[in-house]
């Protein structure tokens, strides 16, 4: 027989307590250990689980009070603290864009929240025990540095959405160019971009897969519109024609919507055996320069023949 079973337990010098009573009863070392350990153990568990419970559910709250308004039109609480580069866009699309990336943001700072409380949680209930916290702590070290290894890539899609939410690099509604793919944003996700294409195929693009990003539709855009001459042509008469025609356009609706500053003719930009080009750049808001430039060429064209401006031969020429 183990002599420590018969030593009795240090909870039986407490006066008052269920361990002494049970073991003046019985004179049950074991007995009076166990006891005491159920009437002390359990309860502090219990307390510790409903802590960690009112600690989580009172910070999940909080976090979701943070990430409400951008369904209203409004800014977040979550955003505000964070740069933002949302565009001057329709508002529905903004608020699409602000929602999305403070749910996200939400919900990586609730997975944080429920990971802490439950693994402090844990480490206190295996102390109860009598667990000794070293070599698991350590295992724990070891096993994190295993799956750290075996998973790289979808830490660094994780650490890249992260990222990229925190900056606001891009969001719901932009047109970006992500090396892979050229297209509008339709989801943003922590580990995968989704976008969707001039053609209608919707590309995914993991995270950590994007090594930059090119994205024409924050702050504002430009819109270029390049005019092919034939050689004969009166490039002074053409240049004012196009100066013409373009502030008029942008001083009309619709395009009024989007100019943000008035056109300006460059001039010539490029001579090549075939034409001469003539180059005109209108400043607007951002995403709506390709609707701009389709909208000036179908003024800018009828307004060069009507003024007997000579276009190059090969708009002339079929194929042969």
């Amino acid at each position: 027989m183990n002599p420590l079973l018969n030593e009795p337990p240090t909870c039986v010098n407490d006066i008052g307590t269920l361990c002494r009573t049970v073991f003046e009863m019985t004179g049950n070392a074991w007995l009076s250990g166990a006891v005491g350990w159920l009437a002390n153990a359990p309860l502090r568990i219990v307390f510790i689980l409903l802590v960690s419970l009112a600690v989580r559910y009172i910070t999940r709250r909080a976090i979701d009070r943070l990430a409400r308004g951008a369904g209203n039109g409004k800014t977040p609480r979550l955003l505000r603290p964070l740069k933002e580069r949302a565009p001057q866009a329709v508002g529905a699309l903004v608020s699409e864009r602000r929602q999305q990336r403070a749910q996200t943001i939400a919900s990586v700072m609730k997975s944080v929240v429920s990971f802490v409380v439950w693994g402090l949680a844990f480490m206190l209930i295996l102390g109860e025990i009598g667990i000794n916290l070293g070599p698991i702590i350590a295992s724990a070290g070891i096993v994190g540095v295993a799956l750290g290894f075996g998973a790289q890539n979808l830490v660094k899609d994780f650490l890249s959405g992260v990222f990229m939410m925190l900056e606001d690099q891009y969001g719901v509604g932009d047109v970006v160019d992500v090396g892979p793919a050229t297209g509008t944003i339709e989801s943003v996700g922590l580990r995968v971009t989704t976008l969707r294409d001039v053609n209608g195929t919707v590309w995914y693009v993991r995270n950590g897969e994007i090594s930059r990003v090119g994205n024409s539709s924050q702050g504002f855009a430009v819109a270029v519109v390049d005019v092919q001459l034939g050689y004969n042509a009166d490039i002074e008469a053409a240049t004012e024609v196009l100066g013409r025609i373009a502030t008029q356009a942008a001083n009309s609706e619709p395009l009024s919507d989007d100019v943000l500053d008035p056109p300006e003719v460059l001039g010539v930009d490029k001579v090549t055996p075939e034409n001469i080009t003539v180059r005109l750049t209108v400043k607007v808001r951002a995403g709506r320069q390709w609707a701009v430039q389709r909208a000036l060429r179908a003024r800018i064209i009828p307004a060069l023949e009507e003024a007997g401006i000579e276009p190059p031969l090969s708009r002339f020429s079929g194929p042969q």
